[in-house]
């Protein structure tokens, strides 16, 4: 399967901002993100991107913990904010131009989130970070990004995540784990695949965005999903 992109969106998790500290935010990681992220804009390629807030707060976690499950999703969001600021802040340091648009009102640190806002940014050369996930609780920023994606016209959802795609178990935990190149949004249904959560695949899938999963913590790994090199794995 071809991939040329013209515009993506570029889903992280929170905890990859962490790197090796479990929490908060590592400089070095967010730098290197940063730089890889300049470097897709620089060659051509419009970018949006999603990031968690896991590294801050984790808004179903602290529901286990006795948080009421709306207030905790809402201090989740407010984490992404946190995170999108860091990584606009990384990008300018680098003479990359990014713009925070947030789901919720929160100005003057971010402009309110329009698809209209993002697109016209990225005309413009500009990151748009898309911060605050949908908006509402009970939702993911896995299912933020994969509405964004929607929105915004992407050509393609690429998760940057810490495992080098999508495997028929947890290759952390099982060493006969295979790796898949591809893999059909039907098949990961019915392998139980929860590459990420039920209702971000299927917004995936009803509006035919493909999502590439890769290793974004590698140094130029970025760039070689962007110019079609075979490494992740590609759900269509």
């Amino acid at each position: 399967m071809e991939r040329k992109f013209g515009r993506i969106l570029l889903k992280l998790s929170g905890e990859s901002l962490a790197a090796g500290q479990g929490h908060g935010i590592d400089t070095n990681r967010l730098t290197a993100y940063a730089e890889q992220i300049r470097d897709a804009v620089e060659s051509g390629i419009q970018v949006a991107i999603v990031i968690g807030g896991g590294n801050i707060f984790r808004g179903l976690k602290g529901a286990s913990q006795g948080f009421d499950r709306v207030k905790g999703d809402q201090m989740g969001m407010l984490a992404t904010v946190i995170n999108s600021l860091a990584l606009s802040s990384a990008l300018e340091a680098i003479g990359q131009p990014a713009r925070v648009l947030t789901a919720i009102g929160m100005f003057p640190i971010g402009e309110q989130y329009s698809n209209r806002r993002a697109i016209e940014a990225m005309d413009r050369g500009e990151v748009a970070i898309l911060s605050g996930g949908t908006g509402c609780p009970f939702f993911t920023t896995d299912t933020g990004a994969a509405l964004r994606g929607v929105e915004v016209g992407a050509d393609v959802m690429l998760k940057g995540t810490r495992v080098d795609g999508i495997y028929t178990a947890d290759p952390e935990k099982d060493p006969d784990a295979t790796k898949f190149d591809q893999i059909t949004y039907d098949e990961v249904y019915n392998r139980g695949l929860r590459i990420m959560d039920l209702t971000a695949t299927a917004l995936c899938q009803e509006n035919k965005l493909p999502i590439i999963v890769f290793d974004m913590d590698t140094p130029g790994n970025l760039a070689k999903v962007l110019r079609g090199e075979n490494i992740g794995t590609l759900v269509y």
